[in-house]
């Protein structure tokens, strides 16, 4: 019989999903982590391992561009535990670059993962938390998702998305006492610059290649020097640990400056700011 809360983590062979499965499994969940390349389990294990709660934690394969592989696993989860008290949307990547030349093929991929993904696990899970009127849904955006920073667009189009999304949601879902919630990110060592960045070249003869290399330098900037991501990390296992959470919660260094200069200043005020930051670095 299921005496833990069944979480269910999408994205955890890396960064946050993977901090977040093994903090929710120390706070006294059941964990299902699941990511798209179970060969790329090895750092989870060992960190799970590391931390005693190795029996606590399952691992299943998900794409989250998979409508055949979402239901696989969330079919096998609801069949072997009866149940699914909290999702996690982690599983999502930046793609960076400008507007102008990123590929139709980029901007696509970037809404595959970090908005149709998002969709598709969350319908996946929504009958069962609205037939049993509980549950979690913990969606991963950004300070982005707040804020449209240049040279970021596809991920922060995406972002925005999720916002919306999260937001519509929260409110449908308030008659079946299931909780929609928000984390928004500031900036945090995890891979997922390092990753977005790859697709990320320089080409001296672009228009932008001043502003490339100027986003590149910010992006290495942010990799070294960004806060520990336990930080996020505890802000999700008490978000859900929380009976009636609120729908957003901003965390990070500058973040909630950010967010209230957006809301007060004029945008010609914000766009002065930017243009000088950039000429300044």
């Amino acid at each position: 019989m299921q005496n833990r809360p069944v979480a269910v983590v999408t994205g955890a062979s890396s960064g946050f999903g993977m901090l977040t499965s093994v903090a929710l499994a120390r706070a006294g969940f059941t964990v299902i982590s699941t990511m798209r390349d179970p060969a790329k389990r090895v750092p989870l294990d060992k960190l799970a391992e590391a931390s005693s709660v190795t029996e606590h934690i399952e691992v299943l394969p998900l794409n989250v561009t998979s409508a055949e592989q979402i239901s696989e696993a969330i079919s096998t989860i609801i069949a072997t535990h009866h149940q699914i008290d909290l999702l996690v949307n982690n599983a999502g990547y930046a793609s960076g670059g400008f507007v102008e030349e990123i590929s139709a093929e980029q901007w696509r991929r970037q809404f595959d993962v970090n908005v149709f993904g998002v969709i598709d696990v969350t319908r996946a899970v929504l009958p069962h938390m609205r037939e049993r009127k509980s549950g979690t849904i913990i969606n991963l955006s950004s300070i982005s998702g707040r804020f449209g920073f240049p040279g970021l667009a596809p991920y922060a189009a995406s972002k925005h998305a999720i916002e919306g999304f999260s937001e519509a949601l929260r409110l449908e879902m308030l008659p079946y006492d299931v909780r929609v919630v928000l984390i928004e990110p500031g900036s945090y060592r995890t891979s997922i610059w390092e990753k977005g960045m790859q697709e990320t070249t320089l080409n001296p003869l672009s228009p932008y290649a001043a502003q490339t290399k100027q986003m590149i330098s910010l992006v290495q900037n942010i990799m070294q020097q960004a806060a520990d991501p336990t930080e996020v990390v505890s802000l999700i296992v008490r978000v859900a640990k929380t009976p009636n959470p609120r729908l957003r919660y901003p965390v990070g260094r500058g973040v909630g400056f950010t967010i209230l200069a957006k809301s007060l200043l004029p945008w010609k005020w914000i766009e002065f700011f930017v243009r000088r930051a950039k000429r300044t670095r």
